[in-house]
């Protein structure tokens, strides 16, 4: 005897919503990009100039994610039985991995830098990094309210850094103008660093676990198993595989051996509902079996 279960809520007006996020975030950055690589070219600021690429590198990352996010709504076909969601969560990783070496560059020219000290247009600076922490902030914001999803997540975090790289930017600045200190700009930019590199690496952490088919960092699979079985008329419990089909979703599939005085409606009833209300897991499929059926499976040494 087989069952699924799956509750569908329909997110036209979330979509909707990162949607907009999408394409006001990508503009602002753009703006910004070329705007900060105007201003570095013409006073000739190497740190405006590799800020503007590192910005620059966040609209390709925010085009990347939009796209993702985009395939993720297509539609479940007969080769693409699932739909096309786990493509956010690739998203998320090569978004998060592309952080992680852009900060492994910035480390990099830090350590040169620090070798090196040279003299910072501090006044000028810190106008267009104030500038940036106001456009990253704001771009943030707007995917705050869907950071549920990988994706979307791992663009907020991003943004985020950003304005905190930014606003670091600033307090270097006037902390020049004060002292004249020439490390400053090097130090500051390897403390910032190792703070997104941390994130960085959580979230890639995170979206490889979801990629190779993980158990949710929230869920315990012997928990669940150990409920199941605590179910009447359930003997055994195996092949239980729990996993994220796309970025929000859970699924669940297993096995479950059933005695011969069980009756397998009632037990399906009271399985469903127990992932479901303790565990928050709708997409559900179990697949019950006879202790005569499982004897002879194992028996036969066939796979059920």
């Amino acid at each position: 005897m087989h069952a699924h279960h799956e509750h569908s809520v329909p997110a036209h007006g979330a979509a909707s919503g990162w949607g907009r996020a999408f394409v006001i975030g990508i503009a602002l950055n753009a703006a910004f990009a070329a705007i900060e690589a105007a201003v570095g070219w013409s006073v000739h600021s190497l740190a405006l100039l590799a800020d503007a690429g590192h910005n620059l590198g966040d609209v390709v990352g925010l085009l990347l994610a939009a796209l993702a996010a985009l395939a993720a709504r297509r539609s479940a076909d007969a080769r693409h039985t699932y739909g096309w969601r786990r493509v956010s969560v690739l998203a998320g990783f090569v978004n998060a991995l592309f952080l992680a070496l852009a900060m492994l560059v910035l480390i990099s020219v830090a350590l040169q830098r620090l070798a090196h000290p040279q003299a910072l247009a501090a006044g000028l600076v810190m106008v267009v990094a104030a500038v940036g922490v106001l456009i990253n902030g704001a771009s943030a914001l707007l995917f705050r309210a869907h950071a549920d999803d990988l994706n979307v997540a791992a663009v907020f975090w991003h943004l985020l850094a950003d304005a905190l790289v930014s606003l670091a930017v600033v307090a270097t600045g006037a902390l020049y103008v004060w002292r004249h200190w020439t490390w400053l700009d090097p130090v500051a930019s390897l403390l910032i660093a190792a703070v997104i590199l941390y994130g960085a690496w959580r979230l890639l952490r995170q979206s490889l676990h979801r990629l190779v088919d993980a158990v949710p960092e929230h869920l315990d699979s012997g928990a669940i198993r150990a409920r199941l079985l605590a179910l009447e008329g359930v003997v055994d419990i195996h092949d239980l595989h729990i996993w994220r089909p796309g970025s929000t979703e859970v699924a669940l599939t297993a096995h479950m051996v059933l005695s011969r005085q069980a009756k397998g409606e009632e037990v399906l009833h009271h399985a469903l509902h127990l992932l479901a209300d303790e565990f928050a897991i709708h997409h559900v499929t179990l697949q019950q079996e006879s202790m005569d059926f499982h004897h002879s499976c194992q028996d036969s040494c066939q796979v059920c």
